[in-house]
């Protein structure tokens, strides 16, 4: 199928990776070589991070989190529970090492990264009771991160994002720690796979319905993708009832399968009451702002930053210069 992708990101495709999670192991290698790349990327604002293990969830092994805090900081800033992407089998805290220093460093926020357990060895729900874990830690602990608990949102991109809508229902229903607002980056959200954009899209670059049919597969087990009794905790568009949720944003991009998906969430969000911010950005694909030098990164990235400002109500502390 013929795609209208940006000309800027267009000349980029043929250096873009395919992602093919059939082969978990060898495309786990290959991320790890280059989180040691991407590990000495630092902010323009100075930005200090540390590793903390975090109590795991029903007795489970601890969670891994990594914490980033400007170095001049006011005494309370806001914070931000940040869930990587990956599918949920891919990703860790050290692959998104310059996501979570940007947020940290450009908006004077304390983040802590999640470094939570992954499919097919650990399905649904390891990871999301991981992230509802260290989000119940960091509203605990808020005091001693330097956290205002009052601005403590959680966020994150295509499988993370996911999980930030996923831990946002949680939050609701077991009645706290409530975040203040959630961002939903290109997220994934509906194992049904049965939107126009994922009938549509099975070749579209870095991300295809066979990348989305694999990793519901990995995340929920053989044979439960589609069918009866999901958890709306595994795939949140299953939630019949999306009200008393935190403010939120959504990005969609045009050439992505998750895209209706996204847009679908952002609707029933808004008619449910919730305050909704929605991107929806033409001619890219899933995970194109890796072409970063693309007018229409660079937007989605100020576009990023500016909802995470507003929903954290980042700049009513900021860091001393």
């Amino acid at each position: 199928m013929e795609y209208a992708i940006d000309p800027e990101l267009r000349a980029w495709l043929d250096l873009m990776p395919r992602v093919d999670i059939t082969d978990i192991a060898a495309l786990r290698r290959a991320e790890e070589a280059a989180a040691a790349e991407l590990s000495r990327y630092e902010p323009v604002i100075p930005v200090h991070h540390r590793d903390v293990p975090i109590p795991g969830p029903g007795g489970a092994p601890p969670v891994r989190a990594r914490i980033y805090t400007p170095v001049d900081r006011a005494d309370e800033l806001p914070g931000l529970l940040y869930l990587h992407g990956g599918g949920f089998v891919l990703g860790s805290v050290d692959g998104f090492h310059p996501e979570a220093s940007r947020v940290a460093g450009e908006l004077g926020a304390v983040v802590v990264s999640v470094d939570y357990r992954l499919a097919p060895e650990h399905p649904f729900p390891a990871g999301v009771a991981d992230c509802f874990a260290a989000l119940t830690w960091a509203a605990e602990h808020a005091g001693e991160l330097g956290i205002d608990p009052t601005r403590l949102g959680v966020g994150g991109e295509s499988a993370g994002g996911g999980l930030a809508a996923a831990v946002a229902l949680l939050a609701r229903d077991r009645g706290g720690p409530e975040p203040c607002f959630q961002y939903l980056g290109i997220p994934e959200l509906d194992d049904r796979l049965d939107t126009p954009s994922m009938r549509d899209f099975v070749d579209t670059p870095l991300w295809d319905r066979r990348s989305a049919e694999l990793s519901w597969d990995y995340y929920l087990g053989p044979g439960v993708r589609g069918g009866a009794g999901v958890s709306p905790y595994a795939a949140p568009a299953r939630a019949a009832d999306l009200s008393g949720l935190p403010p939120a944003c959504v990005t969609a991009c045009q050439y992505d399968p998750l895209r209706d998906e996204g847009l679908e969430y952002a609707r029933r969000l808004i008619q449910a009451g919730v305050p909704t911010e929605l991107f929806h950005y033409p001619g890219t694909f899933h995970g194109s702002t890796l072409v970063t030098e693309a007018a229409v990164s660079k937007r989605m990235v100020a576009d990023k930053m500016g909802a995470l400002r507003r929903g954290l109500r980042a700049g009513e502390d900021e860091p001393v210069r």
